[in-house]
């Protein structure tokens, strides 16, 4: 049996347990004050290949996809670039060190 929630007129709520054949209540059975039946949206989770939303697209929702695939890819080339970009030059900069510290080989006379 469902639990029904009514609402008295001063706010406060109280909870019902009720067949679903059985008339909603209409007033309070312990003040005997009017009262309401409150709903409340249920819970249904859709699940499967034929519920999601990108499966019935409009024409506006794939130009915007195609635009943020393309930006999120264009963001990801730069970033690239640019982490090759700084290895490169540390790379030159640890050789260099390395090429002048080797002694010279003294000079003969």
């Amino acid at each position: 049996m469902p639990i029904y929630e009514y609402r008295r007129p001063d706010g406060s709520t109280f909870e019902v347990m009720q067949k679903m054949s059985d008339p909603p209540l209409k007033k309070d059975p312990e003040t005997g004050v009017p009262v309401d039946r409150v709903f409340h949206p249920i819970a249904v989770h859709f699940k499967g290949k034929g519920f999601h939303n990108t499966d019935y697209g409009t024409k506006r929702r794939n130009r915007e996809l195609e635009k943020s695939a393309k930006d999120g890819a264009d963001k990801h080339d730069a970033k690239t670039a640019e982490k090759r970009a700084d290895s490169k030059p540390e790379a030159k900069a640890d050789a260099k060190p390395k090429a002048e510290a080797k002694p010279k080989a003294p000079a003969k006379q």
